[in-house]
């Protein structure tokens, strides 16, 4: 009885998880037809979305509104921002064998349904949170290069090259992920958009405020006319004023951090050696009814207690 309700369990889980793999193509498909431009004459100065026809198809009727489709377009835009060469529907399926794999094992260790989804939620945020990661240090990254490549573009300018030459001396000095973003400006330009448009695109996958200043600032500068040059040098200060003052934040809060982290893992740790130098001492946390509604109620708070200092000294400027 138990092996065919996991078979059946089995094949409907493989059945939700073709049809999220195909709304996410879906998506991904409307993704690409809103990136994809045509671009009007130099007269006109100006560019439209291409009209892409699409196949006649109720999504919503072929997958029951599975997922929202901004959820799905979150997803996407994490994977453009970390820079992953991943797409859309490998991530969904990825997530959800995962998921899957990770409940039916600890459904056959514990026979507990709680420890099965906890395993099978716990396995299934591993590729979010790596996503989330590579996001997060490509970001880093990127703030990183961007004073420098201030100096160097301002450098350019005051040197009399106009701004799209600037750029390519970017490309060609700087290293990844600055020298790739700006690459993808220049093959947009290429292609008849304008310089302005193109680094408003820059901005989508690059979320960062100091990115979005110098957009502004591009787009200020093309319409009264002033010096990019002196624009580029106080933007250069403010952004090298704002990663000094991140800094000190994160040498600020390190210790609340690591204490954070000391929380989380001690008690862990500590089950583990009891568990290893005398068993007898954690066997009824493990073997009884009571022990393991105290071992979820432990995970519960200290996971609680993890995020809510996560969450104290995170500090917004």
């Amino acid at each position: 009885m138990n092996l065919a309700l996991a078979a059946t369990a089995f094949g409907a889980v493989m059945m939700l998880l073709g049809a999220l793999w195909w709304r996410a193509r879906g998506a991904e498909r409307e993704l690409v037809a809103q990136a994809l431009v045509r671009v009007r004459p130099a007269a006109a100065g100006n560019a439209q979305p291409l009209s892409v026809k699409r196949p006649e198809r109720d999504e919503a009727t072929l997958v029951g509104g599975l997922l929202p489709a901004q959820l799905l377009k979150g997803l996407d835009r994490q994977l453009v921002q970390a820079g992953l060469d991943i797409s859309l529907a490998n991530l969904v399926a990825m997530t959800g064998l995962l998921a899957l794999g990770g409940g039916m094992a600890a459904q056959m260790v514990r026979d507990d349904m709680t420890i099965a989804a906890a395993a099978g939620l716990g396995l299934a945020s591993l590729p979010l949170l790596y996503v989330r990661f590579r996001r997060r240090r490509r970001l880093a990254r990127f703030a990183e290069q961007f004073a420098p490549a201030l100096d160097l573009l301002r450098s350019s300018l005051e040197a009399g090259h106009p701004l799209a030459r600037g750029i390519q001396v970017l490309v060609k000095e700087f290293a990844e992920p600055l020298a790739g973003e700006f690459r993808a400006v220049l093959d947009r330009t290429r292609l008849g958009l304008p310089v302005s448009a193109a680094l408003e695109g820059m901005v989508e996958r690059v979320p960062l405020e100091e990115l979005r200043l110098f957009v502004i600032a591009v787009k200020v500068q093309a319409e009264v006319g002033s010096s990019l040059a002196q624009i580029l040098a106080r933007l250069s200060e403010i952004v090298r004023n704002r990663l000094r003052l991140k800094l000190q934040i994160r040498s600020l809060t390190a210790q609340g951090r690591i204490g954070g982290m000391v929380v989380g893992a001690l008690p862990v740790l500590v089950l583990f050696l009891f568990s290893l130098i005398q068993p007898s001492y954690t066997a009824v946390l493990f073997h009884t009814s009571l022990g393991l509604k105290l071992l979820k109620g432990a995970a519960v708070l200290d996971t609680a207690a993890f995020l809510i200092i996560r969450r104290v000294l995170r500090v917004q400027y």
